[in-house]
Formats: C-alpha cells, structure tokens, sequence
C-alpha cells in the first residue's frame, strides 16, 4: 500500500506564512515527481508547484514569487513553503506523487488534502 498524506494548513493573517508537508509512505520503489495543487470553492483544481526527481522546479505564476517547493528524499516528503500570503490563497491545498511501487507499478497518488485560509 501507498498513501501520501498532507499536514500544515491553517489560518493565517495576510502577509504571513505557512508550511505545509507531505509524506509518502508504503511499498515504494521510487517517487518520480511531487507537486502541489490548490482547489478553492467553485473554482477548478489548479496546480501550484512541481519538484521532480531530478530537482526540477515549476510554479504557477500566481505564486512563484512568494512559494518554494523543496523535498527529503530521504523522508520521503515535500514541502510548500508558502509567504507573503494573500486572501487569495484561500483553498485545499493536494498533494500529488507519481510512485513507483516495489512491484514496479507507477501511478499517481493524492492526498486528502489540508485547509489553507488567509485573513486580510
């Protein structure tokens, strides 16, 4: 079994920070890229950023300049260090994984995702 699961969200006032982490787990051969998602109410799931394997960084342009992604592949989890954080912030914020198994079975995987709200 896999399972990636999130944690961090909050409130937070206008202007100030959050971390949030995922954490992968189970029979895992290799994780291939991690990302972050964000959906808020009535609006479409939308990506927010990427890591890949090879280090690779891709954020949306909504957030590139006050979000960093970063992960320990030896704990198996990605981080979104997010600042400078406005009220359009507000949303579930998912994690996502393309996997591996150890029987060499890649899928992607979500988590349940974490509540993010931002006070002005």
């Amino acid at each position: 079994q896999v399972q990636v699961v999130e944690s961090g969200g909050g409130l937070v006032q206008a202007g100030g920070s959050l971390r949030l982490s995922c954490v992968a787990s189970g029979s895992i051969f290799r994780i291939n890229h991690m990302g972050w998602f964000r959906q808020a109410p009535g609006k479409q799931r939308e990506l927010v950023a990427i890591i890949t394997s090879g280090g690779g960084l891709n954020y949306a342009d909504s957030v590139k300049d006050r979000f960093t992604i970063s992960r320990d592949n030896a704990k198996n989890t990605v981080y979104l260090q997010m600042g400078s954080l406005k009220p359009e912030d507000t949303a579930v914020y998912y994690c996502n994984a393309v996997i591996m198994s150890n029987g060499m079975n890649t899928r992607v995987y979500w988590g349940q995702g974490t509540q993010v709200t931002v006070s002005s």
